[in-house]
């Protein structure tokens, strides 16, 4: 694809969550299909007729194996961060239809037990995961969410 070509690509809605603990470190997890070091925090596509909060919460069961009960919705971001994929990932990731994804974001309080956490779901996405400051979020995170991380962490640092 070209440049040009990708330029014309939407983005793909999608929700992130941003998961405190009750320390005030953030749930990340090492990306299960990238070898080098990807931590994220949580994300994934708004299915058809569903509201982000909806997607948010389903993403964080099929995720984190948390149920919606184990969290509190702190906040939610004011507007949708967009992100660009590599332009050579673009024909690779989701059938080369979008260029990026744009997200709606949210603050989560955990309120259960980290025992309660298992990344050994049905289609894992993880490998490992930890809590992290927010602090080193966007030093761990792989240089095309960069900026967003950055964004997420200025937007909800009133909680952090």
């Amino acid at each position: 694809m070209s440049p040009e070509e990708i330029d014309r690509l939407p983005y793909r809605p999608c929700v992130g969550l941003m998961m405190l603990n009750s320390r005030g470190l953030v749930f990340v997890g090492q990306r299960i299909d990238t070898p080098q070091p990807a931590w994220q925090m949580p994300q994934g596509g708004i299915d058809e007729g569903e509201t982000p909060r909806e997607a948010a919460l389903r993403e964080l069961g099929e995720e984190t194996g948390l149920p919606a009960e184990s969290v509190e919705i702190l906040a939610e971001s004011a507007d949708w961060l967009p992100y660009e994929l590599p332009v050579e990932r673009v024909p690779h990731i989701w059938g080369g239809r979008y260029r990026g994804q744009q997200q709606k974001w949210f603050l989560l309080r955990f309120i259960g037990e980290d025992q309660q956490i298992s990344i050994d779901t049905d289609v894992p996405e993880f490998n490992q995961w930890r809590w992290l400051p927010s602090q080193e979020l966007v030093q761990h995170a792989v240089a095309f969410k960069r900026d967003v991380y950055a964004a997420v962490v200025r937007e909800f640092s009133a909680y952090l």
